[in-house]
């Protein structure tokens, strides 16, 4: 399989008012049955899910590859994150239950934890499968059902999880995929029959998914965008420090939503730092996204890469200097002239009040500023509208919990960056979103506890 950047994979019909109605009734049926089977059944489906698509990960990885232009490096860890995703909520279900809490005279509560109903997930183009795992798993583990509509950038491989579950037993209609943008979108959101709206995206986007729900009291997740700071102290280790920038910044070409974008360097070790960071960042294999060796692929379409350009030449012009990158780059195979690529671009003296510093870029640019002190760095890392993640690179260990308790974020990383363990809860503070993906906390948010009050003697009246 080849992959040609820049030509038309294949077309897809959108999703109208019928069509998205018929995923969400067909959900509706296929729901009574998933939601009365034990704990204990739904696990055994959810692990053969797992099991297909661990079987079958090369070929999604390829899939995802051609689906959304990220290195097939990448791609299969990504692939790797969904089965481990199911394998990890197929677990929990067997185990979620109420309490049973003791009353005077014998009497006695108990709450039931159970499903939402028919639950929509809204993905995003920058990890189309594995978000609509991280989606689909705690909604089904809890008894639900799904409709998903993926980016209509990346429609395919999604289609392929929906076939996959089919194959692994859960009712037919259990998980659907609608196609479409934004039109679609509000035509789910804004369903009678749909019990919450999970979405990854942008912060605007979210907004307008919120305002929907507000009418129809549907709960949300909000899973938005990220300006997150990546502090690197002069203690830290320099090595691994380098290491964690560039995985901070150029994962999947840099559109990441939990990036470290600014990356704070202390100032006695500002220019060895950047020196080590720009001749890593040349070395960055750029080119054919299925090639083993190539580490970045391609952005995800022609509009993209022209608004990460022009957020380039906007910082150059409010005074930062292009250290490396930041120029498009024309592969020597002919078949990928016409892809969307650009070299990563790393940008010194920069200031906290330029545009590349306080708007999320969503692409391959890297922003080093210098600080003095803890305290200022923090004051500064936390000045900032968003609250997705951030980092810190020492290898004093009291400083690193110290400085991560300060970071208003909902995700943060000591000595590492972009590490993301289903285990563990996903989510962000202020305007990068609520409610949380991945671990334990995410059954919270895809099932509702009922209280049972059970008087074992008379009832004692005041009438």
């Amino acid at each position: 399989v080849q992959t040609c950047p820049g030509r038309v994979l294949c077309k897809l019909p959108c999703s109208g008012e019928k069509e998205v109605d018929l995923a969400v009734q067909s959900a509706k049926a296929a729901f009574k049955i998933w939601s009365q089977m034990s704990g204990m059944e739904r696990c055994r489906v959810m692990l053969e899910a797992a099991r297909i698509i661990r079987e079958q990960r090369e070929e999604i990885a390829t899939m995802e590859t051609i689906n959304n232009g990220k290195s097939i490096f990448e791609a299969r860890v990504d692939i790797d994150i969904s089965w481990q995703c199911l394998e990890y909520y197929a677990g929990l279900a067997g185990s979620l239950a109420g309490e049973h809490i003791q009353l005077p005279g014998g009497s006695f509560g108990y709450t039931r934890r159970e499903p939402l109903g028919v639950c929509v997930g809204i993905g995003a183009w920058n990890y189309p499968f594995q978000i609509a795992c991280w989606k689909s798993g705690p909604a089904l583990a809890c008894g639900n059902a799904m409709v998903f509509k993926p980016s209509p950038f990346t429609p395919i491989s999604v289609v392929r999880l929906a076939e996959i579950f089919t194959e692994a037993g859960v009712p037919k209609g259990l998980f659907n995929v609608v196609q479409g943008g934004a039109a679609t979108g509000q035509l789910l959101c804004q369903h009678p029959d749909v019990a919450k709206i999970s979405f990854t995206g942008s912060v605007p986007t979210g907004m307008k998914i919120m305002e929907m729900a507000a009418k129809g009291i549907k709960p949300v997740t909000l899973e938005l965008g990220g300006k997150s700071p990546l502090i690197i102290f002069s203690d830290a280790d320099l090595e691994n420090a380098v290491k964690g920038a560039l995985m901070a910044n150029f994962l999947t070409q840099g559109e990441v939503c939990c990036n470290g974008t600014r990356v704070f360097v202390e100032r006695k070790i500002l220019d060895t730092f950047t020196k080590e960071v720009v001749k890593r960042t040349q070395k960055i294999k750029i080119g054919d996204p299925l090639l083993e060796d190539t580490r970045m692929g391609a952005l995800i379409n022609r509009p993209h890469l022209n608004r990460v350009q022009g957020f380039i030449k906007q910082a150059k012009e409010q005074g930062a200097e292009v250290l490396c990158g930041g120029d498009l780059y024309v592969p020597d195979d002919p078949k990928l002239k016409n892809g969307y690529y650009m070299r990563p671009c790393v940008l010194g003296n920069c200031k906290d009040d330029m545009t590349c510093v306080k708007e999320e870029i969503f692409g391959p640019v890297m922003a080093i500023l210098p600080f003095d002190t803890e305290e200022e760095v923090l004051e500064r890392a936390n000045a900032t509208k968003f609250g997705l993640a951030g980092g810190v690179f020492t290898r004093d260990i009291q400083k690193a919990h110290r400085v991560v308790a300060a970071l208003k974020a909902g995700m943060c990383f000591i000595n590492n960056y972009n590490v993301s363990p289903v285990e563990l809860p996903f989510g962000g503070y202020k305007s990068s979103g609520f409610g949380r993906e991945n671990g334990r906390a995410a059954i919270e948010y895809y099932s509702q506890l009922k209280t049972v009050c059970v008087e074992m003697g008379d009832v004692e009246s005041v009438f």
